[in-house]
């Protein structure tokens, strides 16, 4: 139990209540979410056919395996429990392949839709039924890939073994590597989304909601990429003397329940403002549709972007 309790002080964990209601909380949400959302697609063969939709479904379903498992993680953490070295090196893994499926899959949305529209004939003859679910699983697959290398580097004897935060922030150079790339590659397809916009002469109107469209995308990436920033300039504050460590380690607590939540918006932005989907979940879920209704004017309305809202 001692041990337990230092390993937490020299994580720099002061606040480990803030991660854990933040991680139960968002995996809350996104359980909600996956089960009305995926079930939709899953359901239905015209959604689960189509890449854009499938990669949703893998998009909420590493929301809530990340969140899901950060909750265990910082639970153990909280209520100072013992656990072996394979199993917190498990769920250090598991951890780490859903954070990064999450931004590979938003990198391979961004990437089919600049196929779909830039190449439509190639895009339309290669989309298959079965096709979509492969690069799903492509994603996974190239995210396990880091966590499994530094798996494989960890050299800590087990009886020195403790599941702290410290375990997670090896590997940062190929984590910054990993963003970098998915970042560089989203910027490009959007870009060229718009420029053949542009090109092939598209209503003013659709291109003006086209922009906000991405505008709105752009947002919530950057709630995903703009953490590891915000984490490194308070790093560099930090050993600079600019902040003590009971302050570093607040803003961290709060950097990461704020961003946390923020994701949680995903399922609005990538999934209920679709309207064949939404079509399809007012059937499934007859007595939601008027609370999800509402619920997208309100974030129309907090978010002042009313008209990329409009539920018809």
């Amino acid at each position: 139990m001692n041990e337990s309790s230092s390993t937490t002080n020299e994580s720099g964990n002061q606040y480990p209540e803030v991660r854990l209601c933040a991680s139960m909380i968002s995996f809350i949400l996104l359980a909600f979410f996956n089960l009305v959302i995926n079930f939709t697609i899953v359901s239905e063969e015209r959604l689960r056919t189509q890449a854009r939709f499938v990669l949703i479904f893998h998009l909420l379903l590493s929301g809530l395996v990340y969140f899901g498992l950060s909750s265990a993680f910082y639970l153990q953490s909280y209520m100072r429990f013992h656990i072996s070295k394979a199993s917190c090196l498990t769920l250090i893994t598991i951890l780490m392949t859903s954070a990064s499926n999450i931004l590979l899959t938003l990198t391979a949305m961004a990437l089919d839709r600049y196929s779909a529209i830039c190449f439509p004939l190639k895009y339309s003859a290669l989309c298959g039924k079965h096709r979509p679910w492969l690069l799903g699983a492509v994603t996974w697959l190239l995210a396990l890939l880091i966590p499994l290398y530094l798996v494989t580097q960890d050299r800590e004897p087990d009886d020195q073994a403790r599941c702290t935060r410290a375990q997670m922030k090896d590997g940062q150079l190929l984590k910054i590597l990993l963003i970098s790339c998915c970042t560089c590659l989203i910027v490009y397809s959007y870009a060229k989304i718009l420029l053949e916009g542009r090109r092939i002469g598209v209503l003013n109107k659709r291109n003006r909601i086209g922009r906000k469209t991405i505008l709105m995308h752009g947002v919530q990436l950057a709630v995903y990429i703009l953490p590891n920033f915000v984490l490194y300039v308070i790093h560099l504050l930090a050993r600079a003397e600019y902040l003590d460590s009971k302050t570093r380690d607040l803003f961290g607590e709060v950097n990461f329940a704020f961003f946390s939540l923020a994701q949680c918006i995903s399922p609005v932005i990538y999934g209920l403002r679709k309207e064949e989907l939404l079509e399809q979940l007012y059937h499934k879920f007859p007595c939601l549709s008027c609370n999800l209704k509402g619920f997208l004017e309100w974030m129309a309305r907090t978010a002042s972007l009313g008209h990329c809202f409009h539920i018809r």
